[in-house]
């Protein structure tokens, strides 16, 4: 599937974006924010996928983890259901968000979730710290 130049930017996936409006934002009705969310597991930055090489297969702890995940009107990075723990792992873009991410983060834990962030910096300078942080977060969540 082709996302058109507009759909990127809303997701904030084009290099030097740093335009925050999400797909759902754009009228975009469930099937086309799955196809998205399918999209971005194909296109994952290098950080979300050095991530997702120690998260996949049950590797932190026996936790289950899926990726880009449509939570509400947002597509969440990373997410253990059972222990409703969202990762989510911030590039550059994300530095002048903070709102955006504030919201985001409030919606999601409106949901019952507890959001956890990772700089880019975390994944690619220490990632075992990064699974550490990550197992710690899972041991104490509410499930």
């Amino acid at each position: 599937m082709s996302f058109s130049h507009r759909e990127k930017v809303a997701e904030g996936r084009m290099r030097g974006s740093i335009t925050h409006v999400h797909p759902i934002n754009l009228g975009m009705a469930q099937a086309p924010k799955t196809q998205f969310a399918r999209h971005l597991r194909k296109s994952q930055t290098e950080a979300e996928r050095l991530l997702w090489q120690a998260l996949r297969g049950r590797k932190c702890g026996g936790y289950k983890f899926r990726r880009q995940v449509p939570k509400d009107k947002y597509i969440v990075d990373f997410i253990c259901e059972s222990q409703k723990l969202i990762v989510e792992v911030d590039g550059p873009s994300h530095q002048e968000a903070e709102d955006y991410d504030a919201a985001r983060t409030q919606v999601l834990e409106r949901l019952g979730y507890t959001v956890m962030r990772l700089a880019n910096e975390d994944c690619f300078d220490d990632m075992d710290a990064s699974v550490e942080a990550i197992w710690q977060a899972l041991e104490n969540a509410r499930p």
